[in-house]
């Protein structure tokens, strides 16, 4: 086993688990990845002299993590510090609604119950139970499995497991089911927030998406140093193990011969041999030719329309004032319906959209008296078209004004200066991320089928696998590390039987 050579296309958080975990059983571990630095979506943008997460921002799900290191024969909390947030989000309406999210279920509740009623309250109680339920159901027979099948699902489930898997509400959509636990719209609007966690209409999307609410529940923390120290302790992790990590190293082809992988060849003509590939890329790459000819039957072909959202971006650094910010913050438009209208029907900008932002330096007490310019990141959702439309500056400036002034309407101004913001649209997202129109979350999660139908870590092709965040089990960056686990594992598995 430990002669066995590895190519892992792409240091992404999927990318980089596989690399720990394969390099951890002795196997030659080589990472090949485009960019100067590992992460994937989990990036940092340069403002100035600030560097900028502008990625993923939350962590959670910290086991999983602790996991990926225990295999490796290490600890988490020697290699990422992470502190834990008392206030999940701050939510707010207009400037005189706001509500936080606890970590503590009781100030939750007492949170929910000022703000809405008595009944609002108890109907949240119930919905957590009902998240809770959905969650311990799917963890072990869905999202830690390896084939994404309905009826694989009901297999592991068992008749025992009968009772809980008809209800998690498959056919019934996340807003749908909300209406039965609050009654109150601006409710209604925050939880079905946990669809967009993957790139999804809250009005197409499984109810299923509920278990997300457990797991904020179980915990959320910051990363000391920023998020992008993930993306770097693993690498270090996968490195000390002996794989090999080089940056500035673009894959053109992956090498087939009688139907299996071979290996890959590099842009500058170069060819790797390897007795196994992973591709940590959207799959939509692959499909679409971008790695090959001989490749692109590996996965199914998927149309634009069942793309994920994309997003509008900004990394700056400004004065605020007013608005108490914490470290996470969402911004309500007044319509939500016609949010994901105007995204996935109408495919433009929407024109009363959500603004979430992330305020990097601030804690999450919310008392901080800040002076001087502070490192924010702000997200819009936005259609995925990257590759049909450039988005161009009259348009990028008509939504900035729309997105400034709702955060002024909530009661907070943002003193910006020239020179001190960088924009992402969908357009550079497709360029980040080829093939994939700037959608971020791989296919949207729309309808009971979807979370069936995301690729696997086993392709078509013997000997080339998948990870990352547009695999099973879905988007996100413990659901991109457990893809990592699984595609590691599934790889292991052949070699072995071969």
């Amino acid at each position: 086993m430990p002669t066995q050579k590895v190519v892992v296309i792409g240091a992404g958080i999927g990318g980089l688990v596989t690399a720990v975990q394969l390099a951890a059983r002795g196997l030659q571990v080589q990472v090949l990845e485009r960019a100067a630095a590992p992460g994937g979506k989990m990036r940092e943008v340069a403002v100035g002299p600030s560097r900028i997460d502008a990625g993923p921002t939350v962590f959670t799900m910290r086991g999983i993590f602790e996991d990926v290191f225990a295999d490796a024969g290490a600890r988490l909390e020697d290699h990422l510090r992470l502190e834990p947030l008392e206030i999940i989000a701050r939510h707010a309406w207009s400037e005189h609604e706001r509500l936080d999210l606890f970590a503590d279920h009781e100030r939750t509740v007492d949170a929910i119950g000022n703000f809405a009623g008595a009944a609002a309250a108890k109907g949240y109680q119930a919905f957590c139970r009902q998240a809770r339920m959905i969650y311990e159901t799917l963890d072990d027979t869905f999202i830690r499995a390896s084939r994404p099948s309905f009826f694989g699902l009901m297999g592991r489930c068992g008749l025992s497991g009968f009772g809980n898997l008809s209800g998690i509400k498959p056919y019934d959509s996340l807003w749908q089911i909300l209406g039965g636990y609050f009654e109150d719209p601006r409710l209604h609007q925050l939880f079905g927030r946990y669809s967009t966690y993957c790139g999804s209409s809250p009005f197409q999307a499984p109810a299923t998406l509920m278990l997300i609410a457990h797991v904020e529940q179980q915990g959320v923390w910051s990363v000391v140093g920023g998020m992008h120290q993930i993306a770097l302790a693993l690498a270090g992790l996968a490195e000390q193990h002996g794989a090999t990590i080089e940056y500035g190293c673009e894959v053109a082809e992956i090498l087939t011969e009688r139907g299996s992988t071979t290996g890959v060849r590099l842009a500058n003509g170069e060819s790797r041999r390897a007795d196994a590939v992973v591709v940590n890329a959207d799959p939509a790459a692959v499909a679409n030719g971008l790695l090959g000819k001989g490749a692109s039957r590996a996965v199914a072909r998927v149309g634009p329309s069942s793309r994920s959202m994309s997003a509008m971006t900004w990394c700056l650094t400004a004065e605020t004032q007013g608005f108490p910010l914490v470290r996470h913050n969402v911004f309500f438009g007044g319509n939500y319906a016609s949010e994901f209208d105007d995204v996935f029907k109408r495919s433009r900008l929407p024109r009363d959209g959500t603004v979430y932002l992330c305020a990097q330096d601030r804690s999450d007490h919310g008392g901080d008296v800040r002076s001087g310019p502070e490192r924010l990141f702000l997200l819009l959702n936005a259609p995925p078209r990257g590759d049909l439309d450039s988005f161009d500056a009259a348009e990028i400036e008509q939504c900035e004004q729309r997105v400034f002034n709702h955060l002024e309407n909530c009661g907070l101004r943002v003193l910006r200066q020239a020179g001190s913001c960088q924009v992402t649209t969908p357009a550079e997202f497709n360029r980040l991320f080829p093939a994939t129109g700037g959608a971020l979350y791989g296919q949207a999660t729309h309808g009971w089928r979807a979370s069936f139908n995301r690729p696997a870590s086993r392709t078509r092709i013997p000997g080339l696998y998948l990870a990352g965040g547009s695999t099973h089990p879905g988007a996100g960056i413990p659901m991109a590390a457990m893809s990592g686990r699984l595609a590691a594992a599934s790889l292991i598995e052949d070699l072995g039987s071969t």
